[in-house]
């Protein structure tokens, strides 16, 4: 078995750190439906800007928003207006199809990868 990167949201930018916030990252829907994740998804978030390294899980919010929250803890350690690359993984004994999108510095869909 190995695990393999499944689905990436390549260079993001986050638009809100919100420490209030009881955990998690927060991804305008049509993302999270183009990337093919779930609603509660464990990721790895990596930040371009700074190189800090992540795991929470997926709250989808509103569809076309450009949504890129950062809640909770992990607000400390990402902010407002990095770039960040968002990867779920999945285990196989197999290769696995792939989902990876680039979205631009508004978080709006460019293409995928």
């Amino acid at each position: 078995m190995r695990i393999l990167v499944r689905s990436k949201i390549h260079n993001a930018t986050v638009t809100e750190a919100n420490l209030a916030y009881i955990g998690s990252i927060t991804i305008d829907e049509e993302l999270v439906e183009r990337a093919g994740l779930w609603p509660g998804e464990k990721v790895l978030v990596v930040s371009n800007t700074t190189g800090e390294r992540l795991e929470t899980y997926v709250i989808v919010g509103p569809r076309g928003s450009g949504t890129i929250t950062m809640n909770g803890a992990a607000a400390h350690l990402i902010k407002a207006g990095e770039q960040v690359i968002i990867m779920a993984f999945e285990i196989s004994a197999e290769p696995v199809e792939t989902t990876f999108i680039l979205v631009d510095e508004n978080n709006k869909f460019v293409r995928y990868l």
